[in-house]
């Protein structure tokens, strides 16, 4: 699928969102929008694994029938159900019942049928407790079909769903039924609910030009980022998850086949189930991702706290765009966690540092982290200055890298972006400062693919550039008493234009010249009026 292709379909769909919407605001129809293109997608992924699998006794149907060939094979072969459901299982992990396929509730939707709100609140219950060989208990919680905005009573809900299914049916019927757009679409549409929510939008959505820079960095060989790629990455992590939309760009980023398995966090319920269809939307499989909703900062995820060396959860990556400067509660029995015991706790009114702490712990010696942090965490004192100057002073900061303001949805202060390992093969610190080269756009400023892939060049490298970047020694930065702020390493004023002085003094004596010419050109015009000369 073209990107142009793929922003057509997005429009489409976002089109017809707006007009259907009526009295929700958008964060409420985002869910309703989103859930039913998750149902499109898991409907059309199982009818072709089942058309596979059941070969040449696919029912073939008439082109005016309606029904969809599953449910006529379903109602001819009843017995045989239980033992295809155990081998769809196997094959693609889920199982979605005939009456819940997406094809058969646009057909409700079609006739009007007075059973399709049932039909779909009966097809969600299915789906998060029955579909799955993992639960996925509350997956469309957040949707209320019961709501007074879709309608006063059931039948005027009924009715208001029959009108956006068929208009989502409508909109999807113009482009390639090829399941993988689905995927894109479902991304472009948080983007742009993710626009037109404002601040809310930093609870889930990563901009896709820094989530590609941070997966960029990540995938690359921790020792030696020169060298390339990493072949492999085993456990990639994200403790702050949001839609899911920065881990999967690392997958994306290294290729689909490349990741043993992703774990996340989210503490939003909404958020995390928008995070749990998104990985399904993208082809993984229930097995090889595990998203927890919980609160990282109390570490409430058990996988996380297996304390036997032999069983803890180590990740070859992790990438995080934690809530900025987010308050929290740090207290005694925090300050003796094994994850913040050696460097001390991030201050109430700033969570920034209890987020990189909190990720950094679970990173392998052969790992990267990368983390979205505001500029504060590079200067500022007391406990922070403390947990910097240990993390300096460990070799743990590989890199600080300074971007332009008002690149979130939610925010326009400047961010930057730190790099982290444990196993570092420099003693010094690469600084790069990508804050002026950005360009400038309607509501957000943007990171064309240039200044992307600058600022991945530089880091992979390791270049020095004049007023860019450079390679700053420990010696340096302690003589700053560990204070990163990017404007001590790397001057971003013009340089003065060197002057000349003979040349400017030669300048000065030919305009004297002028001037005394003119001078007596004019006093000839007024001796020749019999008026006074100039002195």
């Amino acid at each position: 699928m073209t990107d142009q292709t793929q922003k057509l379909l997005g429009k489409t769909l976002w089109n017809i969102a707006d007009q259907l919407r009526g009295a929700m605001n958008a964060d409420d129809f985002r869910d309703y929008m989103l859930s039913f293109l998750f149902l499109r997608y898991l409907s059309d992924n199982y009818e072709e694994a089942c058309r596979k699998e059941l070969g040449k006794d696919y029912p073939k149907l008439k082109e005016d029938d309606k029904r969809s060939p599953l449910s006529v094979w379903y109602k001819e072969n009843k017995k045989d159900i239980p033992d295809f459901e155990i081998q769809m299982r196997r094959k693609i992990h889920y199982v979605v019942k005939p009456d819940h396929l997406w094809r058969s509730i646009t057909e409700l939707a079609r006739t009007q049928s007075n059973e399709l709100l049932k039909t779909i609140q009966a097809g969600f219950k299915y789906i998060e407790n029955e579909s799955f060989e993992s639960t996925f208990q509350g997956l469309f919680s957040e949707i209320n079909l019961d709501s007074e905005k879709l309608g006063r009573d059931y039948t005027s809900r009924n009715n208001k769903l029959c009108t956006i299914i068929i208009k989502i049916a409508e909109g999807l019927s113009q482009f390639s039924t090829d399941i993988d757009i689905l995927g894109d679409a479902y991304e472009y549409l948080i983007g742009q609910f993710a626009a037109g929510s404002g601040k809310k939008a930093g609870e889930f959505y990563t901009p896709q030009q820094m989530s590609t820079i941070l997966s960029r960095i990540v995938i690359l060989d921790s020792q030696n980022p020169a060298s390339g790629k990493k072949k492999k990455i085993k456990r990639l992590l994200d403790i702050a998850c949001g839609s899911g939309s920065l881990v999967l760009n690392v997958r994306k980023q290294i290729g689909p086949n490349n990741i043993g398995k992703i774990y996340g966090q989210e503490k939003n319920i909404t958020t995390y189930n928008l995070a749990r269809m998104n990985m399904l939307l993208h082809g993984l499989k229930d097995s090889e991702f595990q998203i927890h909703h919980g609160d990282s900062l109390n570490n409430d995820w058990d996988i996380l706290n297996e304390m036997n060396p032999a069983k803890k959860l180590l990740c070859d990556a992790i990438v995080v765009n934690p809530p900025f400067s987010y308050r929290w509660e740090p207290n005694e029995k925090l300050a003796e966690d094994f994850r913040f015991k050696s460097y001390g706790l991030a201050p109430k009114s700033a969570a920034d540092f209890a987020f990189l702490l909190h990720g950094f712990h679970f990173l392998s010696d052969e790992g990267t982290m990368a983390i979205i942090l505001p500029h504060g965490v590079l200067f500022r004192g007391g406990a922070e200055e403390s947990i910097r100057k240990k993390l300096l002073l460990d070799n743990h900061i590989d890199t600080v890298i300074g971007l332009p303001p008002n690149l979130f949805f939610s925010t326009g202060i400047p961010v930057c972006i730190l790099v982290l390992k444990k196993c570092k093969k420099f003693d010094n610190v690469l600084f790069i400062n990508a804050s002026e080269e950005f360009e400038k756009g309607k509501r957000q400023n943007v990171l064309n693919d240039s200044h992307i892939d600058k600022i991945v060049d530089t880091y992979q490298y390791r270049k020095e550039s004049e007023r860019y970047s450079r390679i700053v020694t420990m010696k340096e930065i302690d003589e700053n008493e560990y204070n990163l702020n990017i404007s001590r390493y790397i001057s971003t004023a013009e340089p003065e234009e060197s002057i000349d002085i003979k040349k400017v003094n030669k300048e000065l004596v030919e305009i004297d010249k002028k001037i005394q010419k003119a001078k007596e050109t004019h006093n000839q015009f007024l001796r020749e009026l019999g008026l006074k000369e100039l002195p």
